[in-house]
């Protein structure tokens, strides 16, 4: 009975995480089955991977946009990836839009500015953090490359 409610731990951390079964298998072996210090463990394996491909090339990306107030705010983010193949994933994609929304709602003056400040979302976590969760995933280096922001009336 214990080895099936295991492979039901794993079965759900791979869900929420979208990490790999064998990640998340020594995850929870890793943290005595704590759900929270699996989540942590991969994350920051995640992280530490992420800086291993940070020298990469970022050929490829998406420009984001996001606008707010009925048209009189927009962020605009430039995310660069190392393939097409990432660029069109739904996770890719998704964190381009939560950045660009960042980007509209606290108005950084640079990009390392911007990958310094803490998440609207969520208060324990830096952009910076993000991006590389998201790398640690994919396997690809994955980089802001511009941020922008412009309001209605707003001089430049």
């Amino acid at each position: 009975m214990k080895n099936k409610n295991f492979l039901d731990e794993i079965k759900k951390l791979r869900v929420k995480t979208k990490a790999g079964i064998m990640d998340c298998r020594q995850a929870l072996e890793a943290s005595s089955g704590d759900f929270k210090k699996a989540e942590e463990w991969l994350r920051e394996k995640g992280i530490k991977s992420a800086d291993k491909r940070a020298q990469k090339a970022t050929g490829a990306g998406l420009i984001e946009t996001y606008t707010h107030g009925e048209g009189k705010i927009v962020g605009i983010i430039e995310l660069g990836c190392e393939t097409d193949f990432v660029a069109r994933t739904a996770e890719f994609k998704e964190l381009a839009h939560e950045l660009a929304m960042q980007v509209a709602a606290m108005k950084p003056k640079n990009t390392k500015e911007f990958l310094a400040q803490v998440w609207i979302r969520d208060q324990g976590r830096k952009i910076e953090e993000l991006v590389k969760e998201l790398s640690g995933k994919t396997g690809e280096n994955i980089k802001v490359n511009r941020v922008a922001r412009f309001e209605l009336g707003e001089e430049i």
